[in-house]
């Protein structure tokens, strides 16, 4: 796995996103065993907490799970659960910024529409 990490969000959260995009692109799906931290931290070249922090986030998500020995696993309708989280990440943070961005320029709320629409 190659990552570009941004400056502007913790390596912790990109790679939580990472796996995230992987479900919702279907790379990945219910039960699949995902790279242990180790194997993770090696592939990506940070540092082991770095990935258990990840893997921690998307356990306390109720994406993953951990398998004591044996390793990490998805949760079954995994799929679903990432989109609801995704979403509500969307909801929270992105969609405000880019409305208020709009806002701002005085995009018509017509013309944000009318782009969707054609989406």
């Amino acid at each position: 796995m190659i990552m570009d990490f941004r400056k502007n969000q913790p390596i912790y959260m990109q790679i939580a996103d990472v796996i995230m995009s992987d479900i919702l692109e279907r790379k990945i799906s219910d039960g699949d065993r995902i790279p242990s931290v180790r194997e993770l931290a090696i592939s990506l070249e940070v540092n082991p907490n770095t990935v258990q922090r990840s893997y921690q986030w998307l356990q306390d998500e109720n994406i993953i799970y951990q398998k004591r020995g044996i390793g990490f696993f998805l949760y079954d309708q995994v799929y679903d659960r990432t989109l609801q989280v995704r979403r509500e990440e969307y909801l929270k943070e992105e969609l405000p910024n880019t409305l208020r961005t709009g806002k701002l320029l005085q995009v018509a709320i017509e013309t944000i529409s009318d782009i969707y629409k054609k989406l």
